[in-house]
């Protein structure tokens, strides 16, 4: 006989489920917006920062599973936001704080994610779900709650038809329609640097700002005919979610602008620059989403600690020969960050932004104004 879950009512809240791709599904009680939702199931090693993870436009398409035990302890304020609203599709976690203790904030995480319309699945085990994304890979998942009277078997059939990350170009949903700017802070005469949108952060131009650099950011389809009638000094390669190989358009204008002008290109945008070099990137078994991994710079042997949000990695044997690894992954050996031997062009797979932090790689922004100044 079907299976079906009749509503529940635990505590005033109503019973949520989260049914897997893969077959498997977790119970929980669903607050936030009581809203269906649907996206990669994923899982972010972060203690802190979980607003800034879900305002960051690269977790568009992904529901995010925070490992640390009780979120929402802080609240939420004006100031850390990352972009214009959420991106995530949902957040999953053990405990979501009632209350919110500290002075900047002006809500708490559940009101603030009622306004948005975002569900959150709390009381859920995050450890097995973990293990499950560890083992089983990342896969689809369709968030529900438990009185929509779908049978479980409708549920898991329509988890499995949900589309994978590969394929998608999510660049064209999240970046920008018009071309704006974000002055620099100095007062004498600025750099300019022309920003590729594929999902920029907010602290990435605070930070070329804090250091004499002038943006302009160009939506992620803007040819390199366009940009460089801008006259711009360098151009920058942002952050992003989906599938890098699926953004045609940003590749070609890349290979356009290669040996023009400086490049600097971090997370999809270092994707895109090695796709434009001539590399190959794939699908990860299991993404990288935290601020713990630890990445070493072969340029000065040093070990950052640094924060990720990514699916998909560089493929090391297609990288050709005027194509060098800078930085490698200490955890999975994967490809952390190229440079062409050619052309001034750099990039890395991680967030030197931070945001949340850590703050170790922040120095790749000196480098690249270093190169500016060249």
């Amino acid at each position: 006989m079907p299976q079906t879950f009749p509503p529940i009512k635990m505590g005033g809240t109503t019973e949520g489920l989260l049914v897997l791709s893969n077959g498997r599904f977790f119970r929980g009680k669903l607050r936030g917006a009581p809203v269906e939702a649907t996206g990669e199931v994923i899982f972010n090693t972060s203690m802190t920062g979980y607003q800034e993870i879900l305002t960051d436009p690269s977790y568009t398409g992904q529901i995010v599973t925070m490992t640390y035990p009780q979120i929402g302890n802080y609240g939420v304020n004006a100031d850390d936001m990352e972009s214009k609203s959420i991106h995530a599709s949902a957040l999953i976690v053990c405990e979501l704080s009632h209350m919110s203790s500290n002075w900047r904030a002006t809500q708490s995480l559940d009101e603030w994610l009622i306004k948005h319309r975002i569900p959150v699945l709390e009381g859920v085990d995050t450890r097995s779900l973990v293990k499950a994304i560890r083992s089983g890979g990342e896969c689809s998942g369709l968030l529900v709650p438990s009185d929509s009277l779908h049978t479980l078997d409708e549920l898991r059939e329509e988890a499995l038809d949900l589309p994978s990350m590969v394929g998608q170009n999510l660049a064209r949903q999240v970046s920008t329609r018009e071309s704006y700017f974000w002055p620099s802070e100095e007062e004498t005469k600025p750099i300019t640097v022309i920003a590729y949108d594929f999902g920029i952060k907010y602290n990435i131009l605070r930070i070329m700002n804090s250091l004499g650099i002038s943006v302009t950011v160009v939506p992620w389809n803007t040819s390199a005919e366009e940009v460089l009638e801008m006259n711009p000094e360098g151009i920058f390669l942002s952050n992003g979610p989906g599938d890098p190989a699926a953004v045609k358009e940003a590749i070609e204008a890349v290979q356009n602008l290669l040996g023009k002008l400086p490049i600097f290109g971090i997370c999809l945008g270092h994707q895109i620059l090695s796709l434009a070099l001539g590399c190959q990137t794939y699908k990860l078994v299991c993404g990288h989403h935290g601020g713990n991994h630890p990445v070493m710079d072969y340029s000065t042997k040093k070990i950052e600690i640094t924060s990720h949000n990514h699916g998909f990695s560089v493929e090391e044997k297609s990288l050709p020969k005027n194509v060098r690894v800078t930085h490698r992954n200490l955890n999975d050996q994967t490809v952390e960050g190229i440079e062409s031997l050619v052309y001034p062009a750099y990039s890395v797979q991680y967030h030197p932004e931070a945001a949340p932090g850590p703050r170790d790689a922040s120095y790749l922004f000196g480098r690249f104004l270093e190169m500016l100044k060249c």
